[in-house]
């Protein structure tokens, strides 16, 4: 992906699994990435101030994706109050050496709202499919989703006052994807203190980081640029904030 223009944990067998498919695919010796398998973040969600729930994201392993190696990435999204709860899943697929996306899953249940949807990419084709045998093309020949942008951010430089404009969302209508980033700023979260990066991501869709939601994500300001908190709204809940509360590095 040109980037320079613009949610349990896999255990020893999935590891070694994942290590021999890199192996075989040619890539023992792949760029070192801020991230990796067995990366897990959990974090404690609040709405409007009040904790009223959890979140987690993470790295589960390695995983064969239509023949190609995959880094299996999830974010959840579970809390509210009655009346107004929230219990969102999101899954991405990112080829281990383009970065882009291979499959994405997601699961929203927002109050009324529902989505269930599952997309395999195939890049080379420039096509996409849907589990229901739905069919399109990419605009894109590496393609971005709702979660692997966050990762493909963790590896920009993410320079204070840059705005990277990507046209890599996997459908055409969701493009620009635009990553803003707008100040430092050093937060208090449950896990710690953090000196961070903050960067409003805008995705012309419906979900977290929509264009609706005018979220926010703090990144820390270092070469690992962890994902510390995330701020947004969502219809007919309000705002939601995500809080670090505990980190697992890489296996």
């Amino acid at each position: 992906m040109k980037f320079i223009s613009m949610g349990k944990l896999g255990r020893a067998l999935a590891a070694a699994a994942g290590v021999a498919m890199l192996a075989a695919a040619g890539q023992a010796d792949a760029p070192r990435h801020p991230y990796g398998p067995g990366e897990r973040a959990e974090y404690r969600l609040k709405l409007a101030g009040v904790a009223v729930g959890r979140g987690s994201l993470e790295m589960t392993g390695v995983e064969n994706v239509n023949g190609r190696p995959a880094y299996r990435t999830r974010m959840t999204v579970q809390g509210g109050i009655p009346g107004a709860r929230v219990n969102d899943l999101y899954e991405s697929w990112i080829d281990t050496a383009g970065l882009y996306s291979r499959r994405f899953h997601q699961q929203l249940h927002e109050v009324r709202y529902r989505r269930n949807r599952t997309y395999d990419f195939f890049p080379e084709r420039r096509t996409w499919r849907r589990e229901n045998g739905e069919t399109g093309t990419l605009p894109t020949g590496q393609p971005l989703d709702d979660l692997s942008f966050l990762y493909h951010a963790r590896t920009l430089p993410l320079t204070v006052g840059t705005t990277y404009t990507l046209r890599d969302y996997f459908k055409e209508d969701g493009n620009p994807v635009v990553l803003r980033v707008v100040r430092r700023e050093t937060i208090e979260v449950p896990a710690g203190r953090f000196r961070t990066k903050v960067v409003r991501p805008v995705i012309r869709t419906r979900g977290l980081f929509g264009e609706g939601g005018q979220a926010e994500v703090y990144f820390t300001d270092d070469e690992r640029h962890l994902v510390v908190m995330i701020t947004s709204r969502v219809p007919l809940v309000g705002s939601l904030t995500m809080h670090l509360q505990s980190y697992r590095p890489p296996r």
